[in-house]
């Protein structure tokens, strides 16, 4: 896409500097490219790509009231309030970084206030819905790889795309870890349970006796997940249409996807241990205030079981 020259330098400061992955760059120039057209008096409602190039802003111009006109302009185009604050926290990050540069004297947007948007909480499994899933019938080499994935998302709590750029030197399965990097790049050892130790290793196993004769896809410096081809990962997609379909295999309803794992791994390690800036460390949160919505779940579980088992906890009269 063609952007304001100003903007275009700082995604290049993302991408060299903060080394931001290419979805959250992609996240990045949408948004400000929605900000430069409406800055402009250009068509802001058009943030397709293939759109037209974009007139030259100067950004000295733009002052707190430019910037709530353009919260209020995306609230009118129907944007959620989570989606207004993505675009305002973009926003804050590029006159940000032209603060520091000495290009503004001011940040427009940093007294600037979006909607709140309500809070959603994740949904979880079960553990016995997480056991059901991952305990599959091993058949074939395609049962047994998705045996060692399904482990391993649940017993890690990785990303999907953590799990897809996995290589099997990051795994050390004598000492149960395995070294992931997460968003921003930041590096994070996390354990592995038994039952996921053990389907790695029948899954490495597998991997030498029908593939044997490459032995750096097998189980060298290779992809622990790969594709057909064994040069490239598995992909994210194809990792989210498995599981829903060994989802629906195994009789559960819920919509099942990778990050559910991981909301499921989150949630039953904080209900056991309590422990919050333990399962910050294990998901690789920057800020634990994104931990904290686990918190609540953990709570929702207690009020649930409190009104389930207290005499006195019923919302309304027995009216039998």
């Amino acid at each position: 896409m063609t952007l304001d020259p100003t903007v275009a330098r700082f995604l290049e400061f993302l991408r060299v500097e903060r080394q931001l992955s290419a979805h959250t760059l992609d996240a990045y120039s949408r948004d400000l490219l929605t900000l430069t057209r409406f800055v402009a008096g250009e068509d802001a409602g058009d943030d397709s790509v293939e759109a037209t190039a974009v007139t030259p802003v100067d950004w000295q111009q733009v002052d707190a009231a430019v910037v709530r006109a353009y919260l209020a302009h995306e609230n009118r185009r129907g944007l959620s309030a989570k989606s207004i604050q993505r675009h305002l926290s973009a926003s804050r990050s590029f006159f940000d970084w032209l603060l520091r540069r000495g290009e503004l004297k001011i940040n427009p947007a940093a007294a600037v206030r979006a909607p709140k948007a309500a809070r959603k909480l994740p949904q979880v499994l079960d553990p016995d819905e997480a056991k059901a899933l991952v305990e599959i019938p091993v058949e074939g080499t395609l049962g047994v790889r998705d045996r060692a994935l399904l482990e391993l998302l649940y017993s890690s709590g990785l990303r999907v795309s953590e799990l897809c750029n996995l290589t099997w030197p990051q795994l050390d399965l004598e000492d149960r870890l395995v070294s992931v990097t997460g968003k921003g790049s930041k590096q994070r050892v996390v354990p592995l349970g038994s039952h996921a130790t053990a389907a790695l290793l029948e899954w490495r196993s597998e991997l030498l006796a029908t593939r044997g004769a490459d032995t750096q896809a097998a189980t060298g410096a290779g992809y622990v997940f790969p594709g057909r081809d064994l040069t490239r990962p598995i992909t994210s997609r194809a990792v989210q249409i498995r599981l829903a379909q060994l989802a629906r295999r195994q009789g559960l309803f819920k919509r099942v996807h990778p990050h559910l794992l991981r909301h499921s791994f989150a949630s039953h390690i904080l209900e056991s241990s309590g422990d919050l800036r333990g399962v910050q460390e294990l998901l690789g949160h920057a800020d634990i205030a994104t931990t904290q919505i686990y918190t609540h779940l953990d709570f929702q579980h207690l009020a649930k079981v409190y009104d389930e088992a207290h005499p006195r906890a019923r919302r309304k009269p027995d009216k039998s």
